[in-house]
């Protein structure tokens, strides 16, 4: 038997909360129902969704904040923000603050659900990968690098050099194969600066992780 999709409903209007329980209930899913904004960060940090549909006006922690700090913690859940507010300029805060959809009340249930299956097909279809080699991890969906389970902080050129290698341990990269990919071919850069970013990632990473070829260039050993 296929699994419900799990969604947590954040929306401290009672007679709204009932419907949309029930609605989305009705439409097959598990819906956990809360209303304060400092319970649903704690939800979301302990508990996996599939999706959320956020309400703005929430009390002890309005619902921007609550995307905001969502966003700022890596939390990549699908959320619709269902909002009275529906001026352009809250609009556009409410998506720059990391929100997938944004629907004005009052709503069309049947749309809301519409949007929101809509949502959780793109992210299906989201293939998340990762490449592990020992004791590092790289997720290209998140673009985040994690050595030992503790997440690093990397540059958008490390990660991308970094990716370059994991995707085919043992094999050589020259330095112009490096330089090559990671840069433009109109881009001026300076001779050493691929050689800056490996130096960099070493540190982190540990100087074994990624061996020198003398005279050809770098890998990340097989093994």
């Amino acid at each position: 038997m296929e699994q419900a999709m799990k969604l947590l409903l954040i929306e401290d209007d009672r007679m709204i909360g009932w419907a949309l329980h029930r609605g989305l209930t009705d439409e097959g899913f598990s819906v956990d129902w809360l209303d304060d904004g400092d319970a649903s960060v704690v939800a979301c940090s302990e508990r996996r969704y599939d999706a959320a549909i956020l309400d703005l006006g929430l009390p002890s922690r309005d619902g921007t904040q609550v995307l905001a700090e969502l966003r700022r913690l890596g939390n990549t859940l699908p959320i619709v923000v269902v909002t009275a507010r529906e001026s352009i300029a809250d609009r556009i805060k409410g998506l720059n603050a990391g929100a997938d959809d944004y629907v004005c009340k009052p709503f069309d249930f049947d749309e809301l659900v519409a949007r929101l299956r809509a949502i959780l097909r793109r992210r299906a279809a989201q293939t998340e990968t990762i490449l592990r080699h020992r004791n590092v991890t790289l997720n290209m969906a998140t673009r985040q690098v994690a050595h030992q389970g503790q997440l690093l902080n990397v540059s958008a050129k490390e990660f991308a050099l970094l990716e370059i290698l994991l995707q085919r341990p043992g094999i050589v990269f020259t330095r112009t194969q490096i330089h090559d990919k990671l840069y433009g071919w109109d881009q001026e850069v300076e001779s050493n600066t691929v050689e800056v970013y490996i130096h960099s990632l070493r540190r982190k990473l540990g100087h074994e992780f990624i061996e020198n070829v003398r005279s050809v260039g770098y890998r990340i050993p097989p093994s």
